[in-house]
């Protein structure tokens, strides 16, 4: 039978990032929420411990490890604040790991480094006013000519695109396009490196978001933003596969950082209901609130085994999409529920965004949407049914 207890080299990472989470990320997290400020002075010290170089090698400044201790970390600082795993989460698997994936040796050698340190972030630019889930749909162009891509579009919800340490957002644009037999048109959708200093780009003011306040996401502009040829990362016309299989990875670190979240809210309620009296006895000793909590630990447990399962068998070289889409859409469901009954155990102190699980009721909720919806994730699965 199959064992998920952690090998010791993992569960020491699991138990410094979870010291790391409980003495540094919490005391500040509801005073980064409150202003809606990006946690600089975290990052930092997240990018000392090396964790933005988890799973990359380390000939290009990395820690050598695998995609498994990265969903580890994950899990641990997404108990405390999702704002600052989402930081995390982002900036490897969505910035700097397509470069690690797809890029050549010149351009891993000038970005990952970089991007592993910690000391810079890149963000992925997919999204558009009306490309999200339909990636097909995208508008932004790229056109070829003197040695140069000029690009032009708009981006949306790009998440570390606009802190004053992000260096670099890959872009998704039709580079060419065909008709099919039936008349149709087929676009050719490739991935660009596009520097943010480069003149064109613009990172618009930062969302006003419901969650995830200490994140950073803006829409972007690129209005004639030129830069050479060879910024075209990976193949061209493979972009929109390529991001594809990113994707597939990121719900296995996504489904992590739920995990998290939902554990955060199960760990706080125990707290709660051991120390909160009513009608002359704690809280918990009532059925009622034990059950409920208990409820809550059986989905943050199902929701582990799931992400696990499906980061075993990417590491082991076997096919993980439909498990990555089940981790995904069990944890995002545990995380949200487990919010609104953590909420409920608290009363109205749940209500009080001072409160770490109030931040996950607000925060919760985008893990049902961000990087796959759970109609996409159901989708996959019924595909993978034959239906």
């Amino acid at each position: 039978m199959a064992s998920f207890d952690l090998s010791e080299d993992y569960q020491d990472l699991s138990d410094t990032v979870r010291a790391f989470a409980d003495e540094v990320v919490a005391p500040v997290s509801a005073k980064h929420d409150e202003e809606h400020s990006f946690p600089y002075d975290v990052v930092s010290q997240m990018a000392d411990m090396g964790l933005f170089g988890l799973p990359f090698p380390e000939e290009f400044g990395g820690m050598g490890g695998d995609y498994f201790a990265l969903a580890l970390a994950l899990e641990q600082l997404g108990r405390v604040d999702q704002s600052v795993a989402i930081t995390l989460e982002a900036g490897v698997s969505l910035g700097a790991m397509p470069i690690h994936r797809f890029g050549n040796a010149a351009q891993k050698q000038e970005w990952l480094p970089l991007l592993a340190s910690g000391k810079a972030l890149a963000g992925f630019g997919l999204t558009e006013p009306e490309a999200g889930s339909d990636a097909g749909g995208t508008k932004t162009t790229a056109k070829l000519g003197g040695g140069e891509w000029v690009i032009n579009g708009n981006k949306e919800f790009i998440t570390n695109s606009g802190t004053d340490i992000t260096r670099l957002v890959t872009v998704t644009a039709v580079t060419g396009q065909e008709e099919r037999p039936d008349g149709s048109i087929k676009k050719e959708i490739s991935t660009i490196l596009v520097p943010t200093d480069t003149p064109g780009f613009t990172a618009e003011k930062a969302y006003n978001k419901v969650g995830w306040n200490a994140s950073d996401t803006h829409p972007l502009t690129l209005n004639n933003v030129h830069v050479p040829e060879e910024n075209l990362l990976g193949t061209r016309g493979r972009g929109y596969a390529n991001f594809l299989s990113i994707l597939d990875e990121g719900r296995i670190a996504i489904a992590a950082l739920a995990v998290g979240a939902a554990q955060g809210c199960v760990d706080q309620s125990v707290k709660y209901a051991k120390e909160r009296s009513a009608f002359g006895q704690n809280i918990g000793k009532y059925q009622a609130i034990a059950f409920k909590i208990a409820r809550m630990e059986a989905r943050a447990h199902t929701a582990r085994l799931a992400y696990y399962d499906a980061a075993a068998r990417m590491l082991a070289g076997k096919p993980f999409k439909t498990q990555a889409a089940i981790a995904k859409m069990v944890a995002g469901e545990a995380a949200m529920d487990n919010a609104r009954d953590a909420t409920q155990v608290f009363g109205g102190y749940g209500f009080i965004n001072e409160f770490t699980v109030a931040r996950h009721y607000r925060d919760s909720k985008i893990l049902e949407v961000g990087e796959g919806t759970t109609e996409v994730q159901l989708m996959l699965i019924a595909r993978e049914l034959g239906l």
